[in-house]
């Protein structure tokens, strides 16, 4: 499958719809049972906050894959990521209520790069911080 953007309709500095995703303990667990990742940080408060944490914290990688659907939803086609990166910043904070936390993330086309690839610059904040620092995708356009 390829991506249905066409590099030709892109310009830099085009806007990705942005989105937001919610987290909450309930998902941290799905997420660990997937990933196999059980660290207590991500489940355990009373272990978290006994580390440094202000409390129970998001995988990292949990953390990037919600970032990077914002480009794979853009494309509608995920194999079309070519490259993926990210600096971790802040951790994702998810207390124990209703609410939890949420994600929000948006992105723009950064550069037109050679062979129908572009940059994808990403701004992904948690609690009005930004948890993810440096998150860029390289994408394969049709």
């Amino acid at each position: 499958m390829t991506a249905k953007i066409a590099y030709g309709d892109v310009e830099v500095g085009a806007e990705l719809p942005a989105q937001t995703f919610p987290v909450t303990r309930a998902t941290l667990v799905q997420y660990a049972g997937a990933s196999g990742d059980f660290n207590p940080i991500h489940w355990n408060e009373k272990f978290a906050k006994e580390v440094g944490l202000p409390d129970v914290i998001a995988h990292g990688m949990f953390t990037m894959a919600e970032a990077i659907r914002v480009v794979t939803d853009w494309t509608g086609d995920p194999a079309a990521v070519v490259e993926y990166g990210v600096r971790f910043t802040k951790p994702v904070v998810v207390p124990n209520d209703d609410q939890g936390a949420t994600i929000e993330v948006s992105g723009k086309v950064a550069a037109k790069l050679d062979d129908n690839k572009v940059r994808v610059d990403l701004i992904v904040k948690s609690a009005g911080q930004k948890v993810l620092g440096m998150s860029r995708a390289v994408v394969q356009l049709a």
